[in-house]
């Protein structure tokens, strides 16, 4: 056998898998939303696999700007001139008592904090191979185990972030010998240090960033090298022999925690990291890395017929798209896709997954790339509990212990509650908790309070799956610090508690005097989030035998709150009067909160209906989060065509957002390397996504399952094994044309009996 045969069965051994989870290209990525992202719940980076070159763009998920919060002394505090506790708030209430909703929309500004701080990027490695490459060309990211592999001729690149060894790994391999140099660039204050076998690179962030939307100053990044987080990335190459090498890179940031200076010992850790994982054999660290990684992902698989995954990723979206064809195999990838990010990007303690999940290229990321929880940070965690990742979730938790303390001073200083905690539309790494705006924003985003409502009823959602009272005793105080909240912010208005002042999340009404405005009482959103928080605190006092006299007060103030309405279109109403909306296909939904994620109005009856048209009239043309949201409340209408026709509006392929040649399409949807775009990139819609696929074919309650409740015509057959519902009950299910054919309940939760729970199947 010649020399050159030889590389060309090499080339043909290594190509990499394309087994039906896994995604695939035979063209290298130009752009970000072409790139194969791989993380391990804090160390990310988006791989550019190429011919005669790789590019990883790296991300820390605890490298943000800032400090920990001061605050009232926060220093863009002072941009604003508000008085403290009820006299803006009464300002605002008697305005709004007076109809007089001009004059409450600009006094609202009175109820404004500061901005969130950004998350940075840490830098970008280039490998240089120093040469055009060989023919064949395919990258693909296998979901089964999270490796990255690239094939160029004879050459084969793989890729994986390793959570043990908490290290991004790079395995180059060529029987024709290795020959490669490194690179790197970072847009952060740093300094490379060169060493025989790499290099390490010191930087930090800006100790105070504003938002790329505030325009009332020119310096927005305030860079001190005393201040602010610092980082080091430790990047070293080892030679196994002249065909094979491995490139390690590990970071450490002196990120602390929410509350606490930064930490001095930082750069050890990372040279200590860096250490370990280069004092291993590489095949070693690479099976630690996949068995981690499966002892997640492998507990639940979905199937929905034979469907070869034979055509590149981006192919097959692109014809999906455009053909109208069928295609579960993609929607199954695009399903464990979503499980897949979540478990790359929610490891960190403290620090869930952001607007991004864990990648981001950008100094000035859209929106600071922060947590936005309006929607999209708890849409971020809708799959965990039922796609069988509930540690993914406990990230979030732990999150909202810094959320609730933060807000304890929020809730008096510009609401004049006495008791509980709120949080505003941003938050971020220092769990920061007021109002945003700094006065000038528009109070449709800037002025709304109720995330510690909503983010809260994650806690006894977490709970009935796992039934893990341990958990519920810890995190009872928070979820009854946000009822607590709302119990002193409802008001009462002729006969019935409802809030003031309101919004709906980001959506505007137009009044019969031709006003356009945000604030107003009595928003639906606001009585929905606080109806099921108060619910479930209460169950949680009950559950744990404590705290009577306060559930009995939640139970009553319950039972008092603004009832659901329907408008004169027959939608669900959205606000107090009836009102036109301002713009009736807007992306947000947030009155429909009590269908889903909440569990307050039922597949049928008046209210359903109202549901649906509401849904109707907000219509399939949206962005992709908006998509995701849409698909999970179709499938709570038990409406199965409409639940897919919006996750096939989810799956409808968007150009990368920087391409504008021939064919280009932007707007909501996925792009080709299957991430959402919102656009630009939010990582929302994919788990939302997610979480709709299950919500489709399983639904529950505390002592009820349904199987098969939106299953749509086109999954005429499949089988689902691993899925985790609200009975506390681990199921695994087949079907055929419509009808469970074999039913297994793998696993109960302690306490739960499984013949005490109802299931329904079709």
């Amino acid at each position: 056998m010649t020399a050159l045969s030889i590389l060309a069965l090499a080339a043909a051994l290594a190509a990499p898998p394309q087994g039906p989870l896994t995604l695939w290209y035979d063209k290298p990525a130009e752009f970000f939303e072409e790139s194969l992202v791989i993380g391990n719940g804090r160390l990310g980076a988006a791989v550019y696999s190429g011919v005669e070159a790789d590019r990883l763009s790296l991300n820390d998920i605890t490298l943000w700007t800032g400090e920990p919060d001061a605050g009232d002394s926060h220093p863009d505090m002072e941009r604003l001139s508000r008085e403290k506790g009820a006299a803006p708030l009464q300002k605002v209430r008697e305005l709004l008592e007076n109809e007089d909703y001009p004059a409450a929309e600009k006094a609202q500004r009175g109820l404004q904090g500061h901005f969130s701080e950004s998350y940075q990027p840490l830098g970008t490695l280039y490998i240089n191979y120093g040469g055009p490459g060989g023919e064949g060309f395919r990258r693909c990211l296998d979901l089964a185990d999270a490796v990255a592999t690239a094939v160029s001729g004879s050459r084969t690149v793989s890729y994986f972030a390793s959570s043990p060894d908490s290290a991004i790994v790079i395995r180059v391999e060529d029987p024709a010998g290795v020959h490669f140099t490194l690179d790197y660039d970072c847009p952060l204050p740093h300094e490379i240090t060169r060493f025989a076998d790499g290099f390490m690179v010191d930087g930090y962030a800006a100790w105070h960033a504003l938002p790329g939307y505030y325009n009332e100053v020119k310096e927005k990044f305030l860079y001190d090298p005393g201040r602010g987080i610092h980082f080091r990335t430790v990047v070293r190459t080892v030679y196994e022999s002249p065909c094979a090498a491995t490139v390690y890179i590990t970071n450490a940031t002196s990120f602390a925690g929410f509350s606490e200076l930064p930490r001095k010992e930082y750069r050890n850790a990372a040279m200590r990291q860096s250490a370990e994982v280069m004092g291993q054999p590489y095949e070693a660290v690479k099976t630690r890395a996949v068995n981690d990684y499966k002892r997640l992902f492998d507990r639940v698989s979905l199937t929905l017929g034979d469907y070869p995954n034979d055509r590149p990723t981006d192919v097959q979206l692109l014809e999906y798209t455009d053909s109208g064809t069928p295609n579960p195999g993609l929607e199954v990838l695009y399903f464990q896709y979503g499980r897949y990010l979540l478990i790359s990007s929610s490891r960190t303690p403290g620090v869930p997954a952001n607007l991004q999940g864990l990648w981001n290229e950008s100094v000035d990321p859209p929106w600071s790339c922060n947590y936005t929880v309006n929607i999209n940070l708890e849409e971020n965690y809708w799959a965990a509990e039922s796609a069988a990742l509930p540690e993914m979730h406990n990230v979030l938790f732990s999150f909202l212990k810094g959320l609730s303390e933060r807000g304890k001073a929020v809730a008096g200083d510009f609401y004049a509650a006495t008791r509980g905690w709120a949080a505003g539309h941003n938050s971020d790494i220092w769990a920061m908790a007021t109002p945003v705006g700094l006065g000038t924003g528009d109070p449709c985003w800037a002025n709304w309070n109720m995330s510690g409502a909503w983010l809260s009823t994650h806690i006894w959602e977490h709970y009935l799956f796992g039934r893990d009272m341990a958990f519920l005793a810890e995190y009872y105080p928070v979820l009854k610090g946000a009822a607590e909240f709302c119990l002193d912010w409802l008001v009462e208005k002729d006969g019935y508690l409802l809030t003031s002042p309101s919004t709906s999340p980001e959506n505007k009404y137009r009044t019969p005097s031709g006003f356009v405005g945000a604030s107003l009482y009595g928003a639906t959103a606001d009585i929905a989030m606080i109806r099921e928080c108060l619910a479930d605190a209460a169950l949680a006092a009950a559950e744990l035998g404590v705290d009577p006299g306060f559930a009995r007060e939640a139970r009553e103030a319950i039972a008092k709150l603004l009832p659901y309405r329907v408008d004169y279109q027959g939608k669900l109403a959205e606000w107090y009067h009836d009102w036109e909306d301002f713009e009736p296909q807007h992306r947000h939904q947030s009155q429909l909160f009590g269908l889903y994620p909440g569990h307050q109005i039922q597949p049928e009856g008046e209210l359903a209906d109202a549901c649906h048209k509401t849904l109707e009239i907000r219509g399939y043309e949206t962005t992709g989060w908006s998509c995701g949201w849409r698909v999970n409340l179709y499938a709570r209408l038990h409406d199965a065509e409409g639940a897919h026709r919006l996750l096939r509006r989810l799956l409808r392929y968007v150009s990368p957002d920087a391409y504008d040649g021939p064919g280009a399409r932007h707007g909501g949807g996925t792009y080709p390397n299957l991430l959402d775009a919102h656009g630009p990139f939010q990582i929302d819609g994919n788990f939302g996504g997610c979480a709709g696929v299950l919500e489709m074919l399983v639904q529950s309650s505390a002592d009820e399952v349904w199987l098969l409740p939106a299953c749509p015509s086109g999954w005429d057959e499949g089988s689902l094994e691993g899925v985790r519902t609200r009975a506390g009950l681990t199921l695994a299910f087949s079907w055929k044309d419509g009808h469970v054919t074999s039913l297994r309940v793998l696993e109960a939760a302690p306490g739960v009996d499984p013949s005490a729970v109802t299931i329904h199947r079709p």
